[in-house]
């Protein structure tokens, strides 16, 4: 679990509540309903309107690696491809067959087929920079989403504003009217910047750094199993994959 963000989103609460009541505002005022789904509907389908189904489901789907993001470590795959590399000198790519039943990492399983079906370096390479570039490419497309969302939001806010604003000018003549119109009209406001600031845009940053680290895993990985293909040594090997972590 990502406790830094799970603070970060506790403490840009606290600190927005927080500043609310020490002004002498009730909290509250902040809970508007129709200004809550004036900014979220229609930042949802703004959104769902420049996406493709499955950007916008896989955008949605990678929500839970802001808190539960997935395992990337960079040591483990130094050490099993070091293993695999000492494994292939002494019994040759064929001696590979045994990791590969054992392997379920789907990336790492079709590269070792390669590398048991005697595919050259070269061939590996380019099948696996190729999967690197297409899941990359996937991925990003579904992190957009939450930029985009951080790009309408604050725009939906003033919207919603001048909704508020609208329905106060029509009520200039009862005053009992004119207070829910004006507070529909800042809160919208608020919820839109706030949104976008607090919650979508950063969502969208920490979903591409996770991104970025399990492209750098899998370029790591590219770089070990085509050298175990080329027979190079393992020392040499692993002085090259620590490059990865400078």
């Amino acid at each position: 679990m990502d406790r830094l963000s799970l603070i970060g989103i506790s403490l840009g609460l606290i600190a927005i509540v927080g500043g609310q009541v020490l002004e002498g505002g009730r909290i509250a005022s902040l809970l508007q309903l129709t200004a809550f789904l004036i900014v979220l509907g229609g930042t949802i389908g703004a959104v769902m309107l420049q996406s493709n189904a499955a950007s916008f489901i896989g955008g949605i789907k990678m929500l839970r690696w802001v808190v539960l993001p997935p395992s990337i470590e960079l040591e483990p795959c130094v050490k099993f491809l070091v293993a695999w590399s000492n494994t292939a000198r002494r019994g040759g790519l064929l001696a590979l067959e045994t990791p590969l039943m054992n392997e379920k990492d789907p990336f790492v399983k079709r590269a070792l087929q390669m590398l048991v079906d005697g595919a050259e370096p070269e061939a590996i390479r380019h099948t696996m920079e190729l999967e690197i570039s297409a899941y990359e490419e996937k991925h990003r497309a579904a992190a957009k989403i939450w930029d985009a969302a951080g790009g309408y939001a604050p725009t939906i806010g003033i919207l919603g504003a001048v909704m508020g604003l609208i329905h106060v000018m029509e009520n200039l003549t009862d005053p009992s009217k004119l207070g829910s119109g004006i507070a529909v009209a800042f809160v919208a406001t608020i919820y839109g910047v706030g949104s976008a600031n607090l919650f979508f845009l950063p969502i969208g940053n920490k979903l591409k750094q996770v991104i970025a680290s399990e492209v750098k895993r899998r370029e790591l990985l590219t770089e070990g199993l085509v050298a175990i293909a080329h027979g190079e040594n393992p020392r040499i090997i692993e002085s090259k994959l620590r490059g990865f972590f400078a």
